[in-house]
């Protein structure tokens, strides 16, 4: 026994050692020629592995490298094909056939136009072998008068051709003439019985008829003729797919990949069959893969936009339906489901306009006019969605769905009694129809029409008895007469016949709420709950209850929970990332949002929230890189484009900022947010005429706004016309009053010489608005300008109290308290800056109280940093150079005090600053 079990546990090893040996002592031409009997009997990976071999054996040896791009175009693995056949040209082996070899993998990869580069440029792109293969790139690209010349002309070269033959076959159909075809058939298994080429087009052609199961005995007849041919493998699952045999499908692709691992056409069947099977991800997975080895292979394209389109994925969806639109535009099908992802994306408009091809050839089919008639929803055309919902009813009158969507389109166009009586037919189309009945009893309790609402439910109660929607409606309309009681035994019904309907759970929720009784709503989601431990539903409504009871740990525990249910899922995720910055956990945030995102790379709402997470914890680099993304995501989005160009007025990078936001204004002219920073930017870099332009442009598009006038008078100050801008004040004060403008316009005032007149305004602002904590402070801030140090102390004390957690008013405090020489002035500071985080002049305010009392050793890394954070803010520049120097530095302080020289003086310290430089000048 023991020497038994040791035989056979040595014996694959020393076969494999053997078989290795002798492939080492074997010349390259014996190895290909053992190749090639494998290749014969269809063994192509025993044949890959021989040929392998060979090419260690004999480096630079173009007929291995021609044989490997055979066998690689055996197996369907077209990439590597191409290369293969490159080599093979660059090792000198015959061109014509290297060339064919290069253009079958092209082909084959989707690749078609640069197959024809490759061989219409060459100077022997008549030759034999090469015509068919510019045949087939022409016929792949519509080019069907060229391609039946070249096949021809193949023909004539090679009467016997059976590519050729096929080529003329397949155009044959394609001019809707079968009979033809079937003859060219005919002809190649005349000369061949055997042609397993023949054999598999005279399968297809049968296949195309409808004669299913003579094209499975014709593709067997290839199996029985060779055993590894993938294709007929391929081509039965194909077909198999077609009539639903998804289990013979999956048995034919499995020996497929057995005999051809990298065969791309077995991949892309294989996510058709998952596709059809409901299987999503893993279609989505195959087509990712494909599509990184042939990106111009148009079925997958097509079909990873389906795909796309069934995960959710519309954007994704979008990209691959207009790469596969701009091969093929007279695709119809292709134009629906490019129209369906940008309606789920909000983009009716441009739906509209991928349509309008489709619809202006007659004949449209059904589901066009209600995509059309979808998009004109969207865009609230409502008469437009009518007609065209009326067309594609007229064609299916007896679709309950057609006059579902006519009804709510009517309905939205203001048409109630038309609506109604579309509805109506509706369910009496289909008087089982769940959708219809919905729409009628809830567009009748929008009316008011209880009793009809009534009548709509009782009948869909009788057509369906044991229908839970059926009585959850019924509870709907109990429930709009205020009848609580009967309201609950409707809903409770439903929840009989079928625990796991949400619905009517949500419906006793509610009445819990109408009735002031929140305990009472939370029983009945927790109740189903108990019988559903899997609803998300469930859980996301508890989540709400308890945070509108202020219940935050509550609603965090709920969303974990939903979120758990399947942490692959979007939606609960979604909430609980967005619950975690309601409720200052950024670092969960963006932990969750990071591991989500590596699954979900371009779903857009995660990609804001990751965003989000990434602004909340100061990550500012990365939040831009992340809303860059997004923008790529959603190409025609404002708001995100905005989002990118705020990033970089943080990041100070004003190229970059004023690109994004000309980019914001070019998709959405009138932004406001936009226009005011880009005349921020013009007005920094020494163009304040191009900001005037912007103000004046908002005024005109939005006359009774106070935007445009308040930009004015905002880049007027900037300007130094204090006079001109509080006109442009006053003016957009006028249209909005408010204390911002109040403020604004005070400063001009101010500025103007006109002091008296802004105490006056501001006093009688004041006393119609004495809680205006934003106007208090900034009262108390001109006197502190003024140096009325204690009224400013004494009104900051005031507001303090109004609002205890505002840095600024603490600062400005702080400041009143240092004037006065009130020992409060550095506690207040510390608690300013504990509030602030790394506001510079906050910083600063701290800082300099450091140094009168003497703390330098302090105050001197906290004015570094704060110059660093805001280096243009000139008295934090002399506060620093005056730090330095009681620090003993005299040599940085003069630096500092030079360079702060060199540029605008014009600070309340300006002569401390000059004083402090004269006396260094002299010292050092």
């Amino acid at each position: 026994m023991s020497i038994s079990r040791f035989s056979r546990t040595r014996l694959v090893p020393l076969v494999l050692v053997a078989a290795l040996a002798a492939c080492s002592s074997q010349s390259g031409s014996e190895l290909r020629a053992q190749a090639q009997q494998l290749r014969q009997k269809g063994d192509y990976a025993s044949a890959l592995i021989v040929l392998k071999n060979a090419v260690s054996a004999e480096r630079g040896n173009g007929d291995t490298r021609y044989l490997l791009a055979m066998t690689y175009l055996d197996t369907g693995d077209a990439l590597a094909a191409e290369k293969e056949a490159r080599l093979a040209l660059k090792d000198g082996y015959v061109r014509e056939q290297a060339l064919a070899a290069l253009g079958r993998a092209l082909v084959m990869r989707g690749e078609f136009r640069k197959a024809l580069d490759e061989v219409d440029g060459q100077r022997d792109a008549a030759l034999h072998d090469l015509l068919p293969v510019r045949a087939d790139a022409r016929l792949a690209l519509g080019e069907r008068e060229q391609a039946r010349a070249l096949f021809a002309q193949a023909l004539k070269a090679s009467p016997r051709s059976a590519a050729a033959l096929i080529g003329l076959g397949r155009i044959a159909y394609l001019d809707g003439d079968a009979a033809a075809a079937h003859r060219y058939a005919g002809q190649v298994l005349q000369s061949a019985p055997a042609s397993q080429e023949g054999l598999m087009f005279q399968a297809d052609l049968l296949r195309a008829e409808g004669k299913h199961e003579q094209a499975f005995d014709v593709y067997d007849k290839v199996i029985r003729l060779a055993p590894q041919h993938r294709s007929a493998h391929v081509e039965k699952a194909y077909l198999a797919i077609g009539l639903q045999r998804y289990d013979m499908a999956q048995a034919e692709l499995d020996t497929a990949f057995k005999i051809a691992p990298g065969s791309l056409l077995a991949v892309y069947t294989q996510a058709l069959l998952d596709y059809n099977r409901g299987r999503y991800p893993a279609a989505r997975d195959s087509l990712h893969k494909l599509l990184k080895a042939a990106p111009e292979h148009m079925p997958s394209v097509l079909l990873a936009g389906a795909v796309s389109l069934k995960l959710g994925s519309n954007y994704l969806a979008e990209h691959h339906f207009r790469h596969y639109l701009e091969r093929h535009p007279d695709n119809v099908q292709a134009r629906k489901m490019l129209a369906s992802a940008l309606l789920g994306t909000g983009h009716g408009e441009e739906a509209l306009g991928i349509l309008a091809p489709a619809l202006k050839v007659e004949g449209a089919d059904v589901q066009l006019l209600a995509i059309a008639g979808d998009s004109n929803m969207q865009t609230h055309r409502f008469g437009s969605a009518a007609d065209l919902f009326a067309q594609a009813s007229a064609l299916d009158p007896d679709s309950a769905e057609l006059r579902t969507s006519l009804g709510l389109s009517r309905l939205n166009k203001g048409d109630t009694a038309q609506a109604v009586r579309e509805l109506q037919a509706a369910t009496a189309l289909g008087p089982r129809s769940i959708e219809a009945a919905q729409a009628l009893v809830r567009t009748e309790l929008q009316l008011g029409h209880v009793d009809a609402a009534q009548a709509a439910a009782a009948a869909l109660q009788r057509a369906r008895p044991d229908s839970a929607v059926a009585f959850e409606l019924l509870g709907q309309v109990a429930s709009a007469r205020k009848g609580g009681k009967a309201a609950r035994a409707a809903f409770e019904r439903a929840l009989v016949l079928d625990p796991a309907h949400y619905p009517a759970a949500a419906g006793l929720a509610q009445l819990g709420l109408d009735a002031k009784d929140p305990q009472a709503a939370y029983r009945a989601l927790q109740a189903f709950l108990d019988h559903n431990k899997d609803s998300v539903q469930a859980m996301s409504a508890l989540a709400t209850l308890a945070a509108g009871e202020g219940k935050q740990i509550d609603a965090t525990r709920w969303l974990q929970a939903a979120a758990a249910v399947d942490p692959a899922a979007l939606g609960p995720a979604v909430n609980l990332i967005a619950q975690y910055l309601r409720t200052d956990a950024p670092d969960k945030a963006l932990n969750l949002a990071r591991k989500l995102q590596v699954a979900h790379p371009e779903n857009a709402d995660l990609l804001d929230l990751l965003a989000k997470s990434q602004l909340a914890n100061g990550m500012m680099k990365e939040a831009l890189a992340t809303y860059q993304t997004l923008a790529v995501a959603l190409p025609r989005s404002a708001q995100v484009l905005m989002q990118v160009a705020a990033l970089h007025l943080v990041l100070n990078n004003p190229v970059q900022a004023e690109d994004a936001l000309k980019g914001v204004l070019a998709m959405q002219p009138d932004f406001p947010s936009a226009q005011v920073e880009l005349a921020g930017l013009y007005v920094r870099k020494g163009s304040p005429d191009l900001a005037l332009i912007i103000a004046g442009r908002m005024q005109r598009l939005h006359p009774e706004g106070a935007a445009g006038w308040q930009l004015e008078g905002d880049v007027l100050m900037a300007k130094r016309q204090p006079a001109a801008a509080l006109a442009a004040y006053e003016r957009a004060f006028g249209l909005r009053p408010g204390n911002e403008l109040l403020i604004k316009a005070d400063n001009a005032l101010r500025l103007a010489g006109r002091k008296p007149d802004a105490a006056r305004r501001l006093d009688g602002w004041l006393a119609a608005h004495p809680n205006d904590a934003r106007t208090l402070a900034y009262r108390a801030q001109t006197w502190l300008a003024d140096g009325q140090f204690r009224q400013a102390a004494a009104q900051l004390e005031a507001v303090h109290k109004l609002a205890p957690q505002n840095p600024v008013v603490l600062n400005n405090l702080a400041l009143a308290y240092q004037a006065l020489d009130d020992a409060r002035a550095l506690p207040t500071a510390e608690a300013a800056l504990q509030r602030a985080g790394e506001r510079p002049d906050v910083m600063d305010t701290l800082a300099w109280i450091l140094v009168g009392r003497g703390d330098i050793a302090r105050a001197v890394p906290m004015l570094q940093k704060a110059h660093a954070l805001a280096p243009k803010a000139r008295d934090i520049r002399y506060h620093l150079a005056a730090a330095l120097y009681k620090a003993g530095e005299r040599d940085a302080a003069r630096k500092e005090l030079e360079a702060l020289a060199a540029g605008d003086m014009r600070f309340a310290q300006a002569e401390d600053a000059r004083r402090l430089l004269q006396q260094l000048r002299v010292e050092i």
